[in-house]
């Protein structure tokens, strides 16, 4: 059974991304199941740090992205929106070249808050970071009051 209230469209997503942090950074939607989405960037010299290692914060750039995508697509978006609250992030193994690749699943989708547990791996399938999203659910303003299922 899918969690999505809005369905996901990959190009239609991907679209949402041009002009922002993501897109300079590479950021391609590429799948999505009933209770993941999952996103890919490059280890190139946008998303590395100066030892030509894939830079930290270019992977919580990628798990952000992800559970914020996924976060917004399990809310109403006429009444509600979603912005992060907190990003923690293991960096497990380091990348040099090719892509990394992150999907994220919910842990709690709550009515006024959701984490999401995001995991970031290698082109060798070698898991990379391991991260986990919270985000906070805000109602839009001038939008019509719901009923809050708590959380």
């Amino acid at each position: 059974m899918s969690i999505w209230k809005v369905q996901p469209s990959l190009p239609a997503l991907q679209q949402r991304l041009e002009g922002t942090l993501a897109a300079h950074l590479g950021i391609e939607l590429e799948d999505a199941g009933d209770d993941w989405l999952k996103a890919s960037m490059p280890v190139d010299p946008r998303t590395i740090q100066p030892a030509g290692l894939l830079h930290g914060g270019a992977s919580c750039v990628l798990a952000e992205t992800l559970g914020s995508i996924a976060a917004t697509l399990c809310v109403d978006p006429e009444r509600q929106m979603c912005v992060g609250l907190e990003i923690n992030a293991n960096h497990i193994r380091s990348a040099r070249s090719g892509r990394v690749t992150g999907v994220t699943r919910p842990i709690h989708i709550g009515g006024r808050t959701q984490v999401w547990h995001i995991e970031l791996h290698d082109d060798q399938d070698r898991l990379v970071c391991i991260s986990r999203l919270t985000m906070a659910v805000l109602d839009r303003p001038g939008a019509p009051a719901g009923v809050s299922s708590g959380g």
